[in-house]
């Protein structure tokens, strides 16, 4: 599980995530989902995440010297500040646009 970042939306939240790691991990990346439902413009309704260091090169950013927390940790940073250069939920990033000053 990992927990919403202070002065964030989802700063109370404890959200459950599905980590699923490969036989040739390192050398592949762990698949991580959310199972609690997230409302987020780089996370879809079933849970997958729109994340570079999730995906291996040459779309993605995944190194075998990353490991799960740094995941963990990305995926925060990611909750904290949403990225609208990348969505997945389009509807959720018009939104969030809108509401940028």
């Amino acid at each position: 599980e990992i927990v919403g970042g202070a002065g964030t939306p989802y700063e109370t939240g404890i959200f459950d995530l599905e980590i699923l790691v490969p036989e040739r991990y390192p050398f592949e990346p762990p698949k991580i989902r959310f199972l609690t439902p997230i409302y987020h413009p780089n996370i879809d309704s079933a849970g997958r995440i729109c994340l570079d260091v999730l995906k291996l090169p040459p779309k993605g950013a995944w190194r075998p010297s990353l490991n799960i927390s740094t995941l963990l940790t990305s995926i925060q940073l990611l909750m904290a500040e949403p990225n609208p250069d990348d969505p997945l939920m389009t509807s959720i990033v018009r939104e969030l646009l809108l509401s940028l000053p």
